[in-house]
């Protein structure tokens, strides 16, 4: 008996190991997928849904999925056996009265399935409520110097707090709807009961079982019901679970609106980009035209410049160039190809952007600068990293501040590159962007926070540098005095190229290029020049 009791709960440990086992692997199986699954979508997804949703279904909602998971599952599973069991030996005491109990059993569990469907609602509702109140504290805390700066320390607390006491009226409902669940299971159960013992007392007044069997029968019954309560207990919390994987799936199976399935990846590509009368409007919204027949071409070893009001469609170009969207009208080639056809870490290694306001990761300014070259990690020697890495940093002029720091390569850059500069975060995105040495390079904006001599470093690499004459240049900048140089200028307005030329041929011709120049010129000095002075002060 000692051996068999041992034999009992090592047998236990180990399966209540391997179940827990399992569990925790399956939930880190889940978050992977739904986190590979959601880096995959295309850019107008992030756009389009908010960042405290999104981070709710990878964390939240897999959460309540593996905790209903380690918790009832294997509850479920026992007293499912049990359930089967018992209801078994009702058959063998006494066939009409488990058909009785039988006839009776699905109308006793109507009523509990429809509140626990309520139940299910709501609780998609508090997931929701909680994914709202969490974009509110992400989005806070992303923006945490604005709110600094205007003092609106309380006023972000208080919305907050709204969030969070919406959630709470949702979650009294959700307790509601909870507890007329439980109360549905145990009235159904309670009728049950009589009703056995109604027709059970008949059936022993006609002879058909003896008391003692209806005895033995009732005993079983309250072990059958006591295990149909536990089960009905326990529905409300997997239907919670089916609440959240509902979510978790949507996201795990959605397919991709952009969907990279090129497997084009020549081993020497020009990178001569041609845009064939492009339109394009956003999804959100589709009757307003951001690029209306937008052409133009980026040669290599030509740097093309493109200059134009705020909100003119350079910055959607650019997303078209990146195939973060796709035209609804007209053709962007890469090599005669469509960017579609390309493998996608292949076309991202060959075409980088660098923008206004580049994102740094939490890690060290080497780490950040050899994220370029992340995919051939393993490809490189340490100290073969190092070297391209500093090597790339001077040609942009950023070794220079880097090494100032104390701890040089080595420094954090801090969540979202916070502890460093504006100007140093530019020039550690264009180190890191050359460093993959693309074959056509967009700069959008990219050198607004640089200083003079780091800005004088950056166009010496773009117009005279060793692989200058490999690599198509698309230049976007505000400061027009730094697109001078270009070979071509195209001016946009309104989603359309307007002029393009050179820049001594735009001053002479006096258009629109040239009166933005005036705008810019007016706005820093007040004065006023002709299309030929203006032109000679730049020069």
């Amino acid at each position: 008996m000692s051996w068999f009791t041992i034999g009992s709960a090592v047998t236990e440990f180990l399966s209540d190991l391997l179940y827990n086992t399992t569990m925790n692997r399956f939930h880190a199986h889940l978050q992977s997928s739904i986190f590979r699954s959601i880096l995959h979508q295309e850019i107008g997804f992030f756009h389009a849904n908010r960042i405290g949703d999104i981070t709710s279904r990878v964390s939240s909602d897999t959460d309540a999925m593996s905790e209903a998971l380690t918790g009832d599952l294997s509850l479920l599973m026992w007293y499912l056996i049990r359930v089967t069991f018992l209801y078994g030996m009702m058959l063998w005491l006494s066939v009409p009265l488990a058909l009785f109990i039988t006839v009776l059993l699905p109308f006793i569990l109507l009523v509990p399935k429809l509140t626990g469907r309520f139940h299910q609602t709501l609780a998609q509702e508090v997931q929701r409520s909680l994914a709202k109140a969490n974009e509110v504290a992400v989005e806070t805390f992303q923006a945490i110097t604005t709110v600094r700066s205007f003092a609106n320390e309380d006023g972000a607390a208080r919305q907050y707090e709204e969030k969070l006491q919406e959630t709470y009226k949702l979650n009294k409902w959700e307790a509601v709807a909870y507890a007329i669940s439980m109360w549905t299971s145990n009235l159904s159960s309670l009728a049950l009961k009589v009703g056995i013992l109604f027709y059970g007392g008949r059936l022993v007044t006609l002879g058909h079982v003896t008391s003692g069997q209806l005895v033995t029968f009732v005993l079983y019954e309250m072990e059958f019901s006591t295990a149909v309560q536990v089960l009905l207990s326990l529905y409300p919390n997997v239907r919670k679970a089916v609440g959240s994987s509902e979510k978790v799936f949507e996201y795990i199976d959605r397919t991709p609106k952009i969907q990279s399935t090129g497997t084009l990846a020549p081993e020497n590509l020009r990178g001569h980009v041609v845009v064939k009368d492009v339109s394009f409007s956003y999804p959100d919204r589709d009757n307003s035209l951001v690029l209306k027949g937008v052409s133009l071409e980026l040669c290599p070893g030509k740097v093309t410049a493109l200059v134009g009001p705020s909100g003119s469609g350079k910055s959607t170009l650019v997303a078209l160039l990146q195939r973060f969207y796709e035209p609804q009208q007209g053709q962007v080639l890469l090599d005669g190809e469509e960017l579609g056809e390309y493998e996608h870490h292949f076309l991202h290694r060959k075409v980088a952007l660098v923008s206004q306001n580049p994102v740094l990761f939490a890690r060290p300014l080497r780490s950040n600068i050899a994220y370029g070259l992340e995919k051939e990690n393993e490809k490189v020697t340490k100290e073969e990293m190092d070297r391209k890495v500093v090597e790339v940093a001077q040609r942009v002029g950023a070794d220079k501040f880097i090494t100032n720091m104390s701890n040089s390569y080595d420094t954090d850059a801090g969540e979202m590159g916070g502890q460093i500069s504006g100007g140093q975060r530019q020039g550690i995105a264009i180190a890191r962007a050359l460093i993959r040495d693309p074959k056509v390079l967009i700069l959008d904006d990219a050198t607004s926070a640089l200083d003079t001599e780091s800005q004088q470093q950056v166009e010496k690499e773009i117009y005279e540098g060793a692989a200058r004459s490999e690599r198509a240049v698309l230049l976007i900048s505000h400061r027009l005095h730094s697109v001078e140089r270009a070979n071509l200028i195209l001016v946009m307005e309104d989603g359309e190229i307007k002029e393009r030329g050179t820049h001594p041929e735009l001053m002479e011709k006096g258009g629109a290029y040239w009166q933005l120049l005036q705008k810019q010129q007016n706005g820093n000095n007040g004065s006023n020049h002709s299309p030929a002075n203006a032109g000679n002060s730049l020069l």
